[in-house]
């Protein structure tokens, strides 16, 4: 224990000791009823009830986990406020999927409806600096109230906009960047959710859970909408479905509790440098911000191509709902394996390694998809499509939680905004990019191909492949330095 201890810096060595004292006081408050949020009884209860509901089904099933020292415990209620961080990150993808026909409902172009994406990630980054306050100071819960808040009052806008006479683009434009400020409370908060409610073995898990529910949103809008909005007339209702969906899947919020009775594990009971420390301690860390790079710009590159996706297929004779399929591919599959990856890697903790796999098979998919389209059949589109997902979805809860670790102490939440801060401005930056390389002029065969758009996506990406390559290899190495602390935790219980 004391040779972990002398490993680290003196910051390092000072939050250790803190936390310790703090988690200990934590564990005695519970015991003896003095904790100021719950009276004995509530205490007494509640932990009677969670703990034998499922005595022995693993760490994560429900119940404390066994291989947790006594006082820290892991409580069923957290899948709860997993759910709604998962519902809150689902309804966000409207009008892309559709965009020639949502172009011609409101009776202008598609670069003009990409602007309703483009909005909606630069509000995400304008949004971000009170995200990263809220979760600092007020934890997952105020996040998910404040979005809720946004999430209500931005569909309902964009409806009314939408039934105007005629349609008034002004309206829908300004409920989408609603939409896109609530954004940024939901999609930071996973890793700061897990970090208070989960233990050691279950946070990717659950981090992936909640981010990844962002895209398979996408995923279903790409599905879904098509169907929903074939003509004009059909946007309307599409933004009336969406609206009510999104409005009863905001009440929860005000339920979700704010932390846990007692924590979940040696880390997570610590407090974390002020705000203006802890971006001073991200910037000095070379190792985060080679990570952030190619986080940044892939997260970005998927916004892009998600987004344009339509845009990018139709010239060559591909439908809408061709193009729906493609997209839907990208996300689903890539659920699926970070379904199966991400346990594996909270099993074995080998984040690293996993990174600096994935990241050169994101480049090369990237490089591979230029000549998708133009083959003109769904095979080449589904695969490649397939497999980027597959890679994009593994490499996100694994990037954020080893972002995490090699940041401890400053708290979860800030690199994980941060990233994704990074992430919805290159996608913003992209778009425009992207559609400024559109050939509508003629230049091109067919008119309107978006291939120099797919040849930038490509060199960036492969560019940014050296970062990922280079993490570990800088800064002295790099160390879960928030699973020492659990570990040490764990062996000063089991010597006491």
């Amino acid at each position: 224990m004391h040779e972990r201890i002398e490993q680290l810096s003196r910051e390092e060595q000072e939050h250790l000791l803190n936390d310790r004292r703090n988690s200990t006081e934590m564990a005695d408050r519970s015991s003896s009823g003095k904790d100021p949020s719950f009276t004995h009884t509530e205490t007494v209860r509640q932990t009677r009830t969670e703990e034998s509901s499922v005595p022995s089904q693993g760490p994560e099933a429900g119940g404390r986990d066994m291989s947790l020292p006594a006082q820290y415990k892991v409580y069923k209620r957290r899948w709860f406020g997993l759910v709604q961080l998962v519902l809150m990150n689902i309804i966000w993808l409207s009008y892309s999927p559709v965009a020639n026909t949502a172009a011609d409902f409101f009776s202008t172009t598609t670069s003009v409806i990409n602007w309703l994406s483009t909005l909606f990630l630069f509000a995400f980054v304008l949004a971000s600096p009170l995200t990263l306050y809220v979760l600092h100071r007020g934890g997952p819960r105020l996040a998910l109230i404040a979005s809720s808040v946004l999430v209500l009052v931005g569909n309902w806008t964009r409806y009314a906009g939408t039934r105007a006479s005629p349609p008034n683009f002004g309206a829908t434009m300004f409920g989408q960047i609603l939409i896109g400020l609530a954004q940024p409370f939901v999609l930071s908060a996973p890793t700061r959710f897990s970090d208070l409610w989960f233990s050691p073995r279950g946070r990717v898990s659950a981090t992936a859970i909640a981010s990844l529910a962002n895209p398979f949103g996408g995923a279903l809008g790409q599905l879904i909408n098509p169907f929903l909005a074939s003509h004009p007339k059909d946007i309307a209702p599409m933004t009336l479905y969406i609206a009510v969906i999104s409005s009863v899947a905001t009440i929860p919020s005000i339920f979700i509790p704010a932390r846990p009775p007692t924590p979940s594990s040696a880390s997570s009971t610590h407090i974390p440098p002020d705000l203006r420390k802890s971006l001073g301690l991200l910037c000095r860390n070379p190792n985060f911000v080679l990570l952030l790079l190619p986080f940044a710009v892939y997260v970005g590159f998927f916004n892009s191509i998600s987004s344009l996706l339509t845009q990018i297929l139709t010239p060559y004779k591909f439908s809408e709902t061709e193009s729906g399929i493609a997209g839907a591919l990208l996300i689903l599959v890539g659920l699926v394996a970070a379904a199966v990856t991400s346990p594996l890697v909270d099993r074995s903790k080998k984040y690293l390694l996993l990174i600096k796999c994935l990241v050169p098979v994101i480049a090369i998919c990237d490089l591979a998809f230029i000549w998708a389209p133009g083959t003109r059949s769904v095979a080449a589109p589904y695969v490649i499509l397939s497999i980027l997902g597959a890679a994009s979805f593994s490499l996100v809860p694994v990037a954020l939680e080893w972002g995490a670790e090699i940041t401890w102490p400053v708290g979860p939440e800030a690199a994980s905004t941060i990233c994704w801060t990074g992430g919805q401005l290159l996608g913003g930056i992209f778009i425009v990019i992207s559609d400024a390389l559109k050939e509508e002029d003629g230049e091109g065969e067919p008119k309107g191909n978006m291939g120099k758009a797919l040849i930038f996506q490509a060199v960036v990406a492969c560019a940014f492949v050296p970062c990922a390559l280079l993490l570990g290899r800088v800064g002295g190495g790099a160390r879960n330095k928030r699973l020492e602390v659990d570990k040490a935790a764990r062996d000063t219980n089991t010597e006491g």
